[in-house]
């Protein structure tokens, strides 16, 4: 293959980078849609329970929810920046107090991955000099280096997340009574498909299957919840 060959080829283009981000936001906007249309529809279904009673339910499932994912996710975010942070000041001290050693451990992780063992070694006393903490933060520890973890911009993010899912069967829950519980489980069902869908493009993945899986789960979810408000006989 010629220099030009090389130089026009087309690069491959890959989207495991968008599994953090997408996960989060996935996770995030279905949790919303799921949780506060099946408590609407639960305290719907409960025989007495009053136009007020269900939109203001939905309210506050969708300020506590958002509230709960925010607090949620930063709590799990910072102690996972404080592990890392508490890595990588030990490999940093390891790494001055023997550099030798942490290079033959850097060498013999290339070795299990199937570089040849003089091979093995120079590539690790190369990184070792161009980046040492760097090459045990990657090869080491497994860490990405796309920065350190942000808790107060994963707790945002998570918070607007589950918001955005949610608001849409909130305003739902604005059609006459004796509709909300068509109304909501409808929308719902229609925004997890989309959810589902927009997941899948963004991933890659195949999108019917997304679709059917949050469908599903959403449904049973909903059914369930206006089951237990239909047989309590009061406003749950």
């Amino acid at each position: 293959m010629t220099t030009d060959a090389i130089d026009h080829a087309p690069g491959e283009h890959h989207l495991v980078h968008r599994t953090g981000w997408l996960r989060a936001a996935v996770l995030g906007a279905n949790d919303g849609i799921i949780s506060v249309s099946s408590l609407i529809v639960g305290v719907a279904a409960a025989p007495g329970a009053s136009a007020s009673t269900v939109l203001i339910a939905g309210v506050a499932a969708l300020v506590g929810g958002a509230l709960a994912m925010a607090a949620g996710e930063y709590v799990s975010v910072s102690s996972q920046a404080d592990t890392e942070k508490a890595d990588l000041a030990r490999e940093a001290a390891e790494l001055k107090r023997s550099p030798a050693a942490e290079t033959r451990e850097l060498a013999a992780i290339y070795e299990s991955r199937g570089v040849e063992p003089l091979l093995a070694h120079r590539v690790a006393e190369q990184m070792m000099a161009h980046d040492a903490l760097g090459a045990h933060r990657r090869d080491e520890l497994g860490l990405a280096d796309d920065g350190e973890s942000l808790p107060l911009q994963a707790a945002v993010s998570s918070a607007l997340a589950f918001a955005a899912g949610a608001i849409l069967p909130v305003l739902a829950a604005l059609a006459p009574h004796g509709a909300v519980l068509y109304v909501v489980p409808v929308t719902a069902l229609v925004l997890l498909a989309l959810l589902g869908a927009l997941g899948a493009r963004a991933g890659g993945a195949p999108a019917g299957r997304a679709m059917l899986r949050v469908v599903l789960l959403g449904a049973l979810a909903m059914g369930m919840t206006a089951l237990i408000g239909a047989l309590t006989g009061t406003v749950v």
